[in-house]
């Protein structure tokens, strides 16, 4: 019998269910690795999880929970997440750790297959499990690792349903507050900014308001932004890294912990000014940034709203910058700030994207210097041997480096498809992955 016109062939059937299979069982790996060490030699790292676990019981069991009844770290919708593993256990760490693993695995699940829908879905896919893989516990062991396959999911469906991808990323911005940097990208993108984008993130900010308002939790609202004025430079914070340097010479710069918040900072003159002048700074840069975005979209003119891939990589690599940006120019520099960055590489591989190639390589670079950092090298780290010293300055530079290239790439977009398609190289440059004869190719 003959096949109908334009119905992949069975060969490509089979080459593609391959590659499908090839990504699951990826997947399956990396995920049964990362919850191996969850729960064996890296249970250390999931220290935080374990401190989810027990807000939780102290909620359920006394009735006192963050934010309703006193000042979190975290906003008010990072309620939600925690109390998923109560269903397995509230009273046993390894049994909530495994429930938050499962969890997390369920959302990288359909975020890896959303990514597969696209035109380089695969390439996408493989190199977003190798950037967990890469980045190791912090990966997962952290709420970052719950609105990271969110924000990949909200990105993917920027243009086609800026409605959804609004509501996604403003409910990522309450459980974490970086998927919210996508926001002013899908703001200027939109061909319609109020209904699609303003009126879903005002909805699910009056749900959260509202609900945290009336049990009586309106006091501490956010006591997630106010508990951090307080804070001196995170030792792993970028803007720390040019007293990590000196303190190679000198001893009057000091790396010590902080028994209120858990974490080692570094001292010595003008840490405090400089941790101060961030607060002010953070603000500035994303008004920068908008600035940028603002003039981007103007420059491109009509062909930014006749061109889906210009303005789909506008939104994409906008949130990129804007991402690094509240990395750059924070004073707290955990390891899992490294994981907001993955979801806008992932999803300009998946689309076919011009220029990825470069940041995508680069940033699996930053994900593995920061697992060599936290948890396998921490120690060495903290007392300023110098291997490790080095491998933290080499990944803060990078992250700048990171900047600078999607800054560049901003503004000097890539040339439209009718000029870059006479040039060989141009076509390499993209990264796209081309779909296999009789597959269809979904941009």
């Amino acid at each position: 019998m003959t096949a109908s016109p334009g119905a992949p062939a069975p060969a490509a059937r089979l080459q593609g269910s391959a590659r499908d299979a090839r990504v699951w069982l990826l997947f399956v790996v990396v995920h049964a690795w990362q919850t191996y060490l969850a729960l064996g030699p890296q249970a250390p790292a999931y220290t935080d999880v374990d401190l989810y676990r027990w807000w939780v019981q102290t909620g359920l069991d006394f009735g006192q929970w963050p934010v309703l009844d006193g000042p979190w770290v975290y906003p008010a919708g990072a309620l939600l997440p925690i109390l998923v593993p109560a269903v397995v256990s509230t009273t046993s760490t390894a049994a909530y750790v495994a429930g938050w693993c499962a969890f997390v695995t369920l959302l990288d699940a359909v975020a890896v297959a959303l990514l597969m829908r696209h035109r380089a879905g695969h390439a996408a896919a493989v190199w977003w499990l190798a950037f967990l893989l890469l980045l190791g516990p912090a990966a997962m062991g952290r709420l970052d690792g719950v609105v990271a396959p969110i924000t990949i999911a909200a990105l993917l469906v920027a243009l086609t349903h800026p409605r959804t991808s609004a509501l996604l990323v403003t409910v990522g911005a309450w459980i974490k507050i970086a998927p919210g940097a996508a926001v002013i990208p899908l703001l200027m993108a939109s061909r319609r900014p109020w209904r699609d984008v303003v009126e879903p993130a005002v909805l699910v900010c009056a749900i959260v308001v509202g609900t945290v308002v009336a049990l009586g939790g309106g006091g501490h609202l956010l006591s997630f932004i106010l508990t951090q004025e307080a804070r001196d430079l995170q030792i792993e914070s970028v803007a720390a890294t040019p007293w990590i340097v000196a303190a190679m010479w000198t001893p009057t710069i000091l790396r010590e912990y902080d028994t209120q918040i858990f974490t080692y900072e570094v001292h010595g003159p003008g840490t405090r000014a400089t941790a101060d002048a961030l607060g002010a700074l953070l603000p500035l840069a994303v008004l920068a940034a908008a600035a940028l975005l603002w003039w981007c979209r103007r420059r491109a003119g009509e062909r930014f709203w006749s061109d889906d891939a210009l303005r789909s990589d506008f939104v994409v690599r906008g949130t990129f910058v804007l991402t690094l940006l509240l990395i750059i120019t924070n004073k707290v520099g955990s390891p899992q700030f490294i994981s907001w960055l993955a979801p806008a590489v992932a999803v300009g591989i998946a689309l076919g994207a011009a220029r990825w190639r470069g940041t995508a390589v680069l940033l699996l670079a930053v994900a593995a210097a920061t697992q060599a950092i936290y948890p396998w090298w921490y120690a060495q780290m903290v007392n300023a041997e110098l291997p490790m010293t080095l491998v933290l300055v080499g990944r803060n530079v990078a992250v700048i480096v990171l900047l600078v290239m999607a800054v560049r790439h901003l503004v000097r977009p890539a040339a439209p498809p009718s000029a870059a398609g006479d040039d060989p190289a141009a076509d390499e440059a993209s990264g796209a992955v081309r779909g296999e004869p009789g597959e269809e190719v979904r941009a």
